[in-house]
Parts: structure tokens; C-alpha cells; sequence
């Protein structure tokens, strides 16, 4: 995703490098550590905001539908599953990789972390429909804004899909491209990017609540 200059703070290259005090990039007022996002759709650019300004695109429809604020939802599906040929058939090289529709191309965009930053896939995603697409977290998604995000077992899943899904807000997987940045080392990462990610991730599923049942003639 370009212009993710909003997240600079989980870019850094250096844990020496002196702390930039954000600033709301709709009327430049400071902003603390947790502040609320926006996300441009028709640019896929991220923003800081402050609290007013957040408040005011709690509506999905304010300023014409051109700028949506990231949610701070987080979802787990206990019955989530991923086979070994469903993963292979999205072609993601590395173990991680995060889904979300984007409004303005009208399709699904993979991405995955790397030390080289977010790295959007380009290869067809024709199994989506079948695959990830067909499970609740899927259905749940806010285009533009959330994201499924997936992570397989380092060791293979195997076909009965040893791997976890959950529904977080897109700023959440920028927070994981900054860390595996911040983190990485050599071929396979290295024990303290792992610590790192596994500990990301141990967050993510404490603050995650199980996604509401399917409602409707099809449940």
C-alpha cells in the first residue's frame, strides 16, 4: 500500500532513531501514541488523525465516502481453516500474508511482511472465492479498512490446515510490516523477529472476540 507515511513510526530502521511526534494530517494538531486512522481510498493512503477528526468519519458516508476510519475490531473464527493446497493455490511465498477488498479496484489485495516492507502480491487470486473468501472472517470484512490477516505454521500446515485467521484493522498489519522491518535478520529472520511476531500475534488473539454467527435463511 503506498503513502503509509502515517505508520513511519513502526518503519524505522534503527530503535536509536529519535521519536517523530505525529501530527493529525487534517489539521496538524499532535497526536499521542494511539491515535485514530483514516484510510483514502481512492490513493489507498493512510492517515493519522486526532480524535475530533476521527469522530467526524465515524460515518461511513462524511466527505463523500473518500476517507473511511480504521475500526478497532479484532475477530477470531474458532472454526477457521487452511489447507496446504488452498495456500499453495494463492501463491504467497512466505507464511504470513494479509487479504482486504479494495473498493476502488473492486477486487481483493493480498499483501505480505518482508524486511524490504509491505510487499502487495501480484499474482491472480482466482481461489479466493473458494478458499479464504468463503469463511466468516471473510464475509465480515470492511472493504478498505480491515483485513484478514493469515499466518501458517512455521513447520507446514499440512492438510488438515494447521494456521490461524483474524479480522484486524488494516493499520494492525502495518504495525506487523514495520516489526518484521525493525526485526529481520538474514534468511529465515532469526529468533528475535520470531519472539517478536509470535508476540504480536499473542496480542492480536487477546483482544479478539469470536466473530458473530452467520444470520439469514443461510445459517
Amino acid at each position: 500500500m503506498p503513502g503509509i507515511s502515517s505508520l513511519r513510526r513502526f518503519l524505522v530502521d534503527s530503535v536509536e532513531q529519535e521519536p517523530v511526534q505525529e501530527v493529525c494530517e487534517l489539521c496538524a494538531t499532535p497526536v499521542p501514541p494511539q491515535h485514530p486512522h483514516l484510510v483514502q481510498v481512492a490513493e489507498r493512503r493512510m492517515l493519522c488523525a486526532c480524535g475530533p477528526c476521527g469522530f467526524l468519519f465515524d460515518n461511513p458516508g462524511a466527505g463523500g465516502g473518500g476517507y473511511r476510519r480504521v475500526p478497532d475490531r479484532y475477530l477470531s473464527d474458532p472454526e477457521f481453516r487452511l489447507t496446504d493446497a488452498q495456500w499453495d493455490e494463492l501463491q504467497i511465498p512466505v507464511s504470513m500474508a494479509f487479504f482486504l477488498h479494495n473498493s476502488a479496484q473492486g477486487k481483493v489485495i493480498a499483501c505480505y511482511p518482508s524486511p524490504a516492507g509491505a510487499t502487495e502480491s501480484e499474482l491472480g487470486l482466482e481461489s479466493w472465492a473458494a478458499g479464504l473468501g468463503a469463511g466468516r472472517l471473510a464475509a465480515a470484512l470492511e472493504p478498505d479498512v480491515e483485513a484478514l490477516l493469515v499466518r501458517r505454521d512455521k513447520a507446514g500446515s499440512g492438510a488438515a490446515g494447521s494456521a490461524e485467521g483474524l479480522l484486524v484493522p488494516i493499520d494492525a498489519c502495518y504495525r506487523l510490516v514495520g516489526l518484521v522491518k525493525l526485526h529481520w535478520r538474514g534468511f529465515d529472520g532469526g529468533a528475535e523477529a520470531w519472539r517478536e511476531i509470535d508476540g504480536f500475534f499473542e496480542a492480536l488473539r487477546e483482544q479478539a472476540r469470536p466473530v458473530p454467527p452467520a444470520t439469514g435463511p443461510e445459517a
